[in-house]
């Protein structure tokens, strides 16, 4: 049974989230907190498996309970926020920041075209989270020096031109981690598939380009790929990399979703494959079920370098670990080392 906590002011939101979590036979709910000072005492009083966090709250918000809880009581928290309200992104992203892992969607009403699959979304993200085992978040982590970091050969074939990430849940974290301690310098262009929920892909670049030195940004059809910049696939589009002359280019597709997910980290993959071929480095982080594995074995077969996030340092170890069993992987690195290793890989080329 997974005992869930919902911190909630709104009556009508919290109303919505007890009739959803209801409907399954392995959920409960424990408690429910009108605010973020009622919710830190019934996490510390209930010692729930999961909470649902809201963010504007009265007395406490949603961003200061998290960093109580994750500073003294760790329980996986899932963020319950409104895309439209700029303020809330800001501050729904400071909460992921501070150990929350994952954000959703307020839910729609019974008689909304897309209520089933909100529902079906946020069962199946809060089922995902609640085995999930969070540390307290008030330690700061030595950062690794290049030369400390994989003191063996790294077999490089070419100078490579382009870097590519996959990543689903937890990794918004994750990428704060990489792309926080990466040099402005950094002499390739990133591009990213995140899956996250609707209409917070935007959040998310901004969150980033705030704690980056580099430039993060949503990917637009047809611009060239720079040096320094980090390109985020945007809600509902496959991004792709073409090659015209020189210049790598972002192309965004409407094509079908793979699997369930449009963006796909497996067409992601498999157009740097063709694009770049063994000048590219691809890269799957946690994230839950299996996509981009199959593209990351096609960038391989490609001469691509690849790697994936260790399993220790993975919220879910699903999209990591499934390329490893397509033997699709070069190398298998621990977050703390995957901004060492790229500038390692850099270095020797």
């Amino acid at each position: 049974m997974i005992r869930i906590l919902i911190v909630e002011d709104s009556i009508v939101v919290s109303m919505l989230l007890k009739g959803m979590l209801a409907a399954e036979s392995d959920f409960e709910v424990v408690g429910h907190a009108r605010n973020g000072e009622e919710g830190v005492r019934l996490a510390r009083e209930l010692k729930p498996d999961l909470i649902t966090m809201d963010i504007r709250m009265p007395v406490m918000d949603g961003f200061e309970a998290t960093c109580q809880i994750m500073s003294t009581n760790p329980i996986p928290i899932v963020v319950i926020s409104s895309s439209v309200d700029a303020e809330e992104l800001r501050i729904t992203f400071r909460a992921i920041e501070m150990g929350a892992l994952a954000v959703i969607e307020k839910p729609f009403g019974p008689r909304h075209p897309d209520y089933e699959k909100g529902r079906h979304d946020m069962i199946q993200i809060i089922r995902a989270m609640a085995g999930v085992k969070v540390v307290r978040r008030n330690r700061k982590v030595g950062r690794v020096r290049p030369d400390e970091v994989f003191q063996r050969t790294i077999k490089i074939r070419k100078s490579f031109e382009l870097v590519a990430i996959g990543c689903s849940t937890g990794g918004p974290q994750v990428l704060k981690s990489i792309l926080s301690e990466l040099p402005a310098s950094f002499p390739l262009p990133v591009v990213v598939v995140q899956h996250i929920s609707r209409g917070f892909v935007q959040g998310l670049a901004s969150w980033l380009n705030s704690v980056s030195p580099l430039h993060v940004k949503m990917a637009e059809q047809g611009e060239p790929l720079l040096p320094g910049f980090v390109y985020i696939a945007p809600d509902d589009k496959h991004l792709l990399v073409t090659r015209h002359g020189s210049r790598l280019i972002a192309s965004l597709s409407a094509a079908p979703p793979v699997g369930q997910f449009r963006p796909s980290a497996t067409p992601l993959m498999q157009s740097v494959a063709t694009a770049c071929g063994e000048m590219a480095i691809g890269m799957l982080l946690s994230g839950m079920g299996d996509d981009g594995a199959a593209g990351l074995l096609e960038l391989r077969q490609a001469k691509g370098h690849t790697l994936v996030q260790d399993q220790a340092s993975s919220v879910v170890y699903g999209m990591p670990g499934s390329a490893l069993k397509l033997d699709a992987v070069d190398e298998v690195v621990n977050l703390n080392e995957i901004p060492s290793y790229l500038q390692k890989v850099m270095v020797e080329v």
